[in-house]
């Protein structure tokens, strides 16, 4: 067992109370310790017990690649040389440039883009994950040890996680929510659960529970069309969880929580980007359930080309008199491959990143 994939109450199996818990979580994700040396108040014998029967040594990083906007992709290989990666999201963008006035007298902070899947099932067209096929979900002490594998180089805090790198979460369901868990608790990565989100493809009974299981971290669905037919060339998915079943199970999920599910679309040149396709999305979503995320496709996957910039501001009209809301996601990391949809597993010709001096650790209860 590794230390950062189990919460307070899982040290019962060795006859921990959760008080003792929380300081070993403290003690192996707050401050990223692979020893127990660091915690008082604790038996001898116990601690020797648990130092035993578990680790907390971190993942190897096999490359880092920084692009010139500030996205740093990792490379990792785990303990049977499975590949993931992983991508460090500098807020505000640090693209030469770029207006970050809105940022003014903020904290700059950290998102980190996180896989839960060694590649991925699901084929879709536009993403070079799939091209890679299915090889394993992951375990939560190993999406738990990316972002401490990027907190623990990193010159500001890390303030937010998405699961969106390799692999579909929900097909991963138990082991994302304990991840998702360790990293939004207070003796864990302190994250605000609110700044955590899970993004889905569509596996609508994992969306159902999801909603059941009364989470406060933030739901994201991948549409891409609003045609079913013309979906399901682009998401193979469609054959098992239709459109029409997808869309009730996020209009359901925001209404029980009172928030909005954010929609992401991938916007194609001449495929899912027309004034039709716009008015389709805008009678197919509940304006008062959804934020639609509006992202250029990235990449050479699928021979697709992105939508040029008249015809995207046509789409946008479109969304804004239908009265939906929208933002476009900034599409970073081009240079070495980090952006949406690119993450492959494999290293680039791009500049290595040299190890930073550690941040101090981010604190929270103990």
């Amino acid at each position: 067992m590794h230390r950062a994939g189990l919460l307070p109450t899982d040290y019962a199996s060795f006859g921990a109370p959760e008080q003792v818990g929380r300081k070993l979580l403290a003690a192996a994700v707050q401050r990223g310790e692979s020893d127990l040396g660091s915690i008082h108040g604790v038996r001898r014998a116990l601690l020797d017990v648990i130092a035993k029967e578990t680790t907390a040594e971190p993942l190897r990083i096999a490359r880092r690649d920084r692009a010139p906007d500030g996205f740093v992709k990792y490379l990792f290989e785990l303990d049977d040389a499975a590949r993931i990666e992983a991508v460090r999201i500098p807020l505000p963008c640090e693209v030469p440039g770029a207006d970050v006035s809105a940022y003014a007298g903020k904290e700059k902070k950290y998102i980190v883009c996180v896989s839960s899947q060694a590649g991925c099932a699901l084929a879709c067209a536009f993403c070079a994950t799939g091209r890679l096929g299915f090889s394993r979900n992951l375990r939560a002490h190993e999406m738990v040890g990316q972002v401490l594998a990027v907190r623990a180089e990193a010159d500001r805090p890390v303030r937010g996680i998405v699961f969106m790198g390799m692999g579909e979460p929900f097909l991963n369901y138990d082991e994302v929510i304990a991840a998702a868990r360790i990293l939004s608790h207070p003796c864990g990565g302190a994250i605000d659960a609110r700044a955590i989100t899970i993004s889905t493809a569509g596996i609508v009974p994992a969306i159902r529970r999801f909603t059941a299981d009364g989470h406060k971290f933030r739901l994201a669905v991948s549409l891409t069309h609003a045609d079913a037919r013309k979906r399901r060339a682009l998401m193979p998915i469609e054959r098992a969880h239709p459109t029409s079943e997808l869309v009730s199970a996020l209009h359901d999920h925001a209404r029980a929580r009172r928030t909005r599910v954010l929609v992401e679309y991938v916007l194609l040149g001449g495929i899912n980007d027309s004034i039709a396709d716009a008015e389709e999305l805008t009678r197919l979503l509940d304006r008062r359930c959804v934020k639609v995320d509006l992202i250029d496709v990235n990449g050479d996957v699928g021979g697709f080309r992105r939508s040029t910039p008249e015809v995207r501001s046509e789409f946008l009209d479109v969304l804004a008199r239908g009265g939906i809301p929208f933002a476009i996601r900034y599409s970073g990391g081009q240079d070495v491959s980090a952006g949406c949809g690119q993450l492959a597993a494999a290293g680039t010709h791009a500049t290595v990143l040299p190890l930073q001096s550690a941040a101090p650790p981010q604190t929270g209860g103990d």
